[in-house]
């Protein structure tokens, strides 16, 4: 379970599973070897929606009042920084009830506005769950009383944090135990947009007046820079200005600036809500006529298109997407503006 498989083409894309999940097979290893000194090479788990899983225990290690056991991720066909991560769970006895620690690799919450408080270890509520259900099952099972200590630990999981959203929304030292039915559908966009909700949830918490929303590194980078706005004030849109937007209506704040190359622009300013290539496409006719160069109609790409009309197409570009971005935001009290950059992360129109 250590590696992505070789998939046939034309064949459906193998599920994985979140580190919640793998965290609740771990601990369940772990309890059984701290109870009955019973080493188990796989374990079955119950999901949130009734699934039955079996994990492999990749690695099993016992000392005096404590037992540890490890699941080695295994994230399907998804391209999850978090595959073949080891989650490591160390079980020992607590002075009462269920107390969760964060190990090495395991970030731990810092600011308001996400579900598990600030100072908590960053396992999310349904893998809490989770392990708490398995706890209270095995107790039931060998007439242990369920006071238990969860360390769980990720080996090199600060390093794979850094390239998640964990640093801007205040997650330190490492990775969330993620996961809400406990199985990872690839390429999904649940996870991109629930992301979104949490940047969100943390901007409102720390009372931002003002969040971005990017479709890409270099506009990212150009918009922060161009407003000076902190790392928490940067939401991750990606392809999904629907979906930020939808969430800004219900949880808004003062102001959002969209940024984004041209291109992306150009579909949300014809109306696509999600801009991935493979979903949307520019009316090249349509941007002829707003920019008013009619020999646009004729370009493949938008980069031909802005070497063609320069400057006259970035703006009607700019001019475009706010007025989309207007409809979407009508009604809400929020100030929105419009920041166009090309493909080297420079301003090239705002609106």
């Amino acid at each position: 379970m250590s590696t992505h498989s070789t998939r046939t083409p034309g064949t459906a894309l193998r599920r994985g599973w979140t580190t919640g999940a793998c965290a609740t097979a771990a601990l369940r290893a772990a309890l059984h070897d701290l109870w009955e000194e019973r080493r188990l090479a796989r374990v079955e788990i119950v999901l949130p929606r009734g699934e039955r899983p079996v994990f492999e225990i990749a690695q099993s290690a016992r000392g005096a009042g404590w037992a540890q056991a490890g699941v080695i991720k295994d994230a399907g066909d998804d391209p999850d920084v978090t595959h073949g991560a080891l989650v490591l769970v160390r079980v020992s006895a607590s002075a009462g009830g269920v107390v969760f620690a964060a190990g090495e690799g395991v970030g731990t919450v810092t600011m308001p506005g996400l579900p598990i408080a600030p100072g908590e270890p960053a396992i999310n509520p349904v893998p809490r769950r989770m392990m708490c259900a398995e706890i209270d099952a095995i107790a039931a099972e060998t007439g242990h009383a369920p006071d238990v200590r969860v360390e769980i630990s990720v080996p090199g999981g600060a390093e794979i944090a850094a390239r998640t959203w964990n640093p801007r929304l205040g997650i330190v030292g490492g990775l969330s135990i993620l996961g809400t039915t406990g199985i990872v559908r690839p390429f999904s966009c649940a996870a991109w947009i629930a992301s979104i909700h949490r940047g969100i949830d943390v901007a409102r918490a720390a009372k931002l007046p003002h969040v971005a929303g990017a479709t890409g590194a270099q506009s990212e980078r150009a918009v922060q820079a161009l407003y000076a706005l902190p790392d928490h004030a940067m939401i991750d849109m990606g392809d999904f200005a629907g979906g930020m937007s939808k969430y800004l209506l219900r949880h808004p704040v003062p102001r959002v600036t969209i940024a984004g190359g041209l291109a992306k622009l150009a579909k949300l300013g014809q109306g696509a809500r999600d801009l991935h290539s493979s979903r949307s496409q520019v009316d090249f006719e349509r941007l002829a006529a707003s920019c008013g160069m009619p020999q646009v109609a004729g370009a493949r790409t938008v980069l031909e298109a802005h070497g063609i009309a320069g400057p006259s197409l970035a703006q009607a570009v700019a001019r475009d997407a706010l007025r989309a971005a207007g409809c979407l935001f009508e009604g809400s009290g929020i100030a929105v503006d419009i920041v166009a950059c090309d493909r080297e992360g420079r301003i090239v129109a705002r609106a």
